[in-house]
């Protein structure tokens, strides 16, 4: 790949020749359409039209995956072929236009008459077009100096009941999490600036008890306040966080959009927890939408320092090996000689045993894990849940199994004969 040029790749579906639907994608997203137009030279092509580097035909099935009005209206029929395909796009058609970039990769192609079935793959970057959009401002290394965790895993927790609380009774919630040991505490993604507890309440509220616990144990915990909501607004949020000690903001990556989130992102250096919430609808159909390694590549191109990608043996649909591929995509540089990696999430029915299939998939402690039952649930109480965790983490990054690091502690013996049944 060139300094000039990106490359997306695709998984595609059609009764067509895969390599003429491949040209089709090429022309439709760079400088042509259905036919050549007046104006459209032969230099302007050689300048502009984005090129197909590549077509791996894979097997062919009996049914399509969706339906399609074009090709019934022809009358062409299966065997419906698959192909994996790149296309080579030049940078200069988008410029650092992240909202733009998103429109070129994926755009118009969900809806070409040619496929019936369409998944954007990858995205890779030359490091001279990814340095022109935003980077992470505190990543994996900030939010370690943050939180005062330098190493192992980062142990996190989620405001439960997710909505109803008043900011005096989510502020005393926090205040027990902080007790418990805590790294990081989140908002749920469904409450952000509710009438029973609005920002202006409850971040005020929350970071009194922060800065008290941190004047009694020194230890700062990392609070993502969830700021939702249009751009202004989420502007406000932020720099009351701020002006509050605050060091960390979430927000619904999909729901507020790349702009409102770029525009954040250049408006603060807090932390930028980046929740997924509706990624499924975008990825759960294996031919259409958008692979995780691309998602959160944009999405990095955006600023976050965080990115969800649940949780292993979890409550969510996702095979283990998805949410596996999507932690290591995101400590992988987007490109070469880039420390651009951001902190994965994973959440989603964590709780200490799942430590050892986490630790065994990824090799690594780079990550915040997050739980909620698994804390508040422990028979012993929060902070039993919270050291449950850390000792299930210490064990396995030691080489020690969870059933043998259990007999010198009790925290994680509970879980394990807890939660293993439920589990189970």
């Amino acid at each position: 790949m060139t300094t000039d040029r990106f490359q997306a790749t695709y998984l595609i579906e059609t009764p067509l020749d895969p390599a003429k639907v491949a040209e089709v994608m090429a022309g439709e997203q760079s400088s042509g359409t259905f036919t050549r137009v007046a104006g459209e030279t032969d230099e302007l092509r050689s300048r502009t039209r984005a090129v197909v580097t590549d077509v791996e035909e894979l097997e062919a099935t009996a049914s399509p995956s969706l339906p399609n009005a074009w090709l019934a209206k022809k009358g062409i029929a299966g065997p419906w072929r698959r192909a994996r395909i790149a296309i080579s796009f030049p940078v200069d058609n988008v410029g650092a236009n992240l909202a733009t970039l998103a429109s070129i990769v994926a755009g118009n192609l969900y809806d070409l008459g040619e496929v019936t079935g369409l998944r954007l793959d990858t995205i890779t970057l030359p490091a001279s077009f990814r340095r022109r959009f935003q980077m992470p401002r505190q990543g994996i290394s900030g939010t370690r100096a943050l939180t005062g965790v330098m190493e192992g895993a980062m142990v996190g927790s989620i405001i439960k009941p997710n909505v109803g609380l008043s900011p005096e009774e989510t502020a005393a919630l926090v205040g027990k999490l902080c007790a418990a040991g805590l790294d990081f505490i989140k908002d749920d993604e469904i409450s952000a600036d509710p009438v029973h507890a609005p920002l202006a309440e409850r971040v005020p509220a929350v970071m009194e008890v922060v800065r008290r616990h941190q004047d009694r144990s020194g230890k700062a915990v990392m609070i993502a306040f969830n700021i939702t909501d249009e751009t202004d607004a989420m502007k406000r949020h932020a720099d009351l966080v701020a002006r509050e000690g605050g060091t960390c903001v979430m927000a619904s990556l999909n729901w507020c959009g790349f702009s409102a989130i770029e525009t954040l992102r250049r408006a603060t250096d807090l932390a930028l927890h980046g929740h997924r919430n509706g990624f499924g609808a975008l990825s759960r159909h294996p031919l259409l939408g958008i692979s995780f390694q691309a998602y959160q590549t944009l999405w990095r191109l955006a600023g976050v320092d965080h990115m969800h990608v649940h949780g292993l043996q979890g409550k969510f649909a996702q095979e283990d090996e998805e949410v596996v591929t999507s932690a290591r995509d995101c400590v992988t540089p987007l490109s070469d000689g880039l420390d651009d990696r951001v902190l994965p999430a994973f959440s989603s029915g964590q709780w200490a045993g799942t430590a050892q299939p986490t630790f065994d998939a990824i090799s690594h402690s780079d990550l915040l894990f997050m739980a909620g039952g698994g804390i508040l649930a422990h028979p012993g109480g929060p902070a039993a849940g919270v050291a449950s965790i850390r000792q299930a983490w210490e064990a396995v990054a030691a080489g020690t199994s969870l059933a043998e690091a259990a007999t010198a502690h009790p925290e994680l013996r509970q879980a394990l004969d807890f939660f293993g049944k439920v589990a189970g």
